[in-house]
């Protein structure tokens, strides 16, 4: 996710959680009193987000498709329709989006940039839905077992130029400082990958079942869906600085990087707002909506994935609201 991105926003999975509602974790505002400057209602769900130089890219349903905002005027300005679900993340590099589909067999969808149509259809799927996809280096990279094979996929031609073993359960790949990072849903690792060679570097704990990530402030931070906690871990040693509560557990959600803070969503929790510089929960807003989540163009954009929509925040302002009054 580096070629032609301004800000990415990693993927969300589709929103997951029970019926019954939990109670809002303490300290927490409400959602409502966030206004945003623009909500597009795009089809029945809305998940997965990706930020490029001048677009704002979501996957959904009803119809199985990618959707293409224009930040400027904050409207959607096309539907790419897809040959299945998009359910494991979306990635930009190589002039494309990448978008992998579940169905049978699960493939990998190359949609251009520019023309926003579908390019190519690649027989190289996801492992599965709440998964994930990275496009950096010379490749794009994705997990297509359970067993966790990592598939570097040469961009041009969609064929499998190297298949690298990580543990299994891995599923959610990132692109960041010349490594490939990646999570196990099914553990409480992070495994790091220099993407030059493929060879594995080692592994570092975090919080348990980590599933979605992002980088930011010399670090990679971690959505642990185990219990709902956040780990963060230096680039440089890859070795664990902490891990902290969220209170924010279960499947789904997102995580991203942008104004000096680390954005999640999570169903039910739409945001919450963790400081870089103190590594600490600053502020956080419940109710209805959430799940996904990108930071780009002065905004965060977060969808609603159960109403199929995505509303604009402004950045600043919200991060003005969070340090005027942080939570506790």
């Amino acid at each position: 996710m580096t070629a032609l991105l301004a800000i990415v926003g990693l993927a969300s999975s589709g929103g997951t959680a029970g019926a019954d509602e939990a109670p809002p974790p303490a300290g927490s505002r409400p959602i409502s009193e966030l206004t945003p400057t623009a909500t597009i209602h795009l089809g029945k769900t809305a998940d997965w987000v990706a930020i490029t130089a001048d677009a704002v890219w979501v996957g959904g349903t009803g119809p199985n498709a990618v959707h293409r905002i224009d930040p400027v005027t904050n409207k959607r300005v096309a539907t790419v329709e897809l040959a299945g679900e998009p359910c494991a993340g979306l990635a930009v590099g190589f002039g494309s989006v990448w978008i992998p589909l579940c169905g049978q067999p699960p493939t990998l969808a190359k949609v251009d940039l520019t023309r926003n149509a579908v390019t190519a259809v690649f027989p190289t799927g996801p492992a599965g839905p709440e998964g994930g996809i990275a496009a950096g280096g010379d490749s794009v990279w994705l997990i297509v077992d359970a067993q966790g094979s990592l598939a570097r996929i040469d961009p041009d031609t969609g064929a499998v130029r190297q298949t690298i073993r990580v543990a299994a359960g891995s599923y959610n790949p990132l692109f960041s400082a010349g490594r490939i990072w990646v999570t196990r849903a099914a553990g409480a690792e992070l495994t790091s990958i220099d993407a030059a060679s493929g060879n594995v570097l080692g592994t570092t704990g975090t919080g348990p079942g980590p599933r979605f990530l992002t980088a930011g402030a010399g670090s990679v931070w971690t959505l642990n869906q185990g219990d709902g906690s956040m780990t963060r871990i230096d680039v440089r040693s890859r070795r664990a600085l902490g891990t902290i509560p969220l209170s924010t557990p279960g499947h789904g959600g997102d995580i991203s990087f942008g104004g000096g803070m680390v954005w999640t969503s999570m169903p039910r929790v739409p945001l919450s707002a963790v400081s870089a510089a103190s590594f600490k929960l600053q502020c956080q807003w419940a109710g209805p909506g959430g799940d996904a989540l990108g930071i780009g163009h002065d905004a965060i954009w977060l969808t609603d994935y159960h109403a199929g929509t995505i509303s604009r925040l402004e950045l600043p302002a919200v991060v003005n609201q969070c340090r005027s009054r942080p939570r506790g």
